[in-house]
């Protein structure tokens, strides 16, 4: 085996995004990208979309938090919101929110201003926004109703509606910037995050497809922890696999998943919010499972460094050579 630099492009967005950055940035032999989607429309990200016309800054500016040189004090600075009392109008944003926002409005240019606060930063790896076009997500359920928008997307998921099928509205392309970065990928990773609003929004975006098609190194997928909410019983990885499959017209060739639970009490905490242990169910020929004990703490959140971990195993296997 010959060790070398590998360019690898992460998919997502939320908190799953950030902490599988944070992880793998610590790797002197990965160039850690991230590919975030731009559909937020809750929180702060939600209204300065609104109220200022500006994409949602609030994914990428955690993405770019994960990848900084010196995270830890960057992100209290910049994830600090301002009290509302003082500042009516500004109240309730982040610094960061802010401060890409503003970048933007003055430099009429999304990724220009993204990569200023990367430089800002000192940020090892790229990050991209999918598109810089405004769209939101939408869905429809299994009992035929509707909804727009991320939040009340997940909200009505959440609360027992099966989602049939979802998409953008208007139909956005992919950034050109982000073709060429994807083509030039060793290997694509994508999640762990939520799997509607997070994950398959950037599959719904017209030109990802046919950029993943020139990508010719593996497709891997972290699988969550838990499903999520009454709208996901029965659901597992070789569901998400499938519907991403669709999605990207190739195959996912390597799935990480949770081997190991907490304890019952753990468990039984997130089973009053309907969330269980997501299951592997029967995935397709060929598609390659990787399992491990990721889930450490009392929080269903994968240990960043054990994720680290499996993923450079799977990447040096395939890619390196190694036995």
């Amino acid at each position: 085996m010959r060790l070398r630099q590998l360019n690898v492009g992460c998919l997502g967005g939320g908190t799953g995004l950030p902490s599988l950055l944070g992880g793998l940035k610590t790797n002197p032999w990965l160039h850690v990208n991230a590919i975030v989607t731009m559909f937020d429309s809750g929180g702060s990200s939600g209204q300065l979309r609104d109220e200022l016309g500006v994409l949602p800054p609030g994914d990428i500016l955690k993405c770019a938090l994960a990848l900084a040189r010196n995270a830890r004090e960057a992100r209290r600075v910049l994830l600090a919101r301002l009290p509302t009392l003082e500042h009516a109008r500004l109240g309730g944003h982040t610094g960061g929110n802010l401060l890409l926002s503003m970048m933007q409005r003055y430099s009429g240019d999304f990724l220009a201003a993204v990569d200023g606060l990367r430089a800002l930063l000192g940020c090892r790896g790229r990050v991209w926004p999918v598109s810089v076009q405004q769209a939101s997500v939408c869905a429809e359920y299994s009992d035929g109703s509707m909804t727009r928008g991320e939040v009340e997307v997940d909200a009505a998921q959440s609360s027992g509606r099966f989602v049939r099928r979802i998409w953008l509205e208007p139909p956005v392309s992919i950034h050109p910037a982000v073709t060429k970065a994807i083509g030039e990928f060793d290997a694509v990773i994508i999640g762990p995050g939520s799997f509607y609003t997070s994950l398959m929004p950037i599959f719904l975006v017209r030109g990802v497809s046919d950029a993943l098609a020139t990508m010719k190194g593996p497709v891997i997928l972290i699988a969550n922890l838990l499903t999520e909410g009454r709208g996901m019983v029965g659901f597992t990885a070789a569901d998400a696999v499938c519907r991403i499959e669709d999605a990207i017209q190739r195959k996912v060739d390597v799935v990480i998943t949770n081997a190991r639970w907490p304890s019952p009490q753990v468990l039984g905490r997130y089973a009053l919010e309907h969330k269980e242990p997501l299951a592997t169910g029967e995935l397709p020929p060929g598609c390659e499972v990787v399992g491990g004990e990721f889930w450490t703490s009392d929080i269903a959140r994968h240990d960043r460094l054990r994720l680290a971990y499996a993923v450079w195993s799977v990447l040096s296997r395939r890619l390196l050579g190694a036995d």
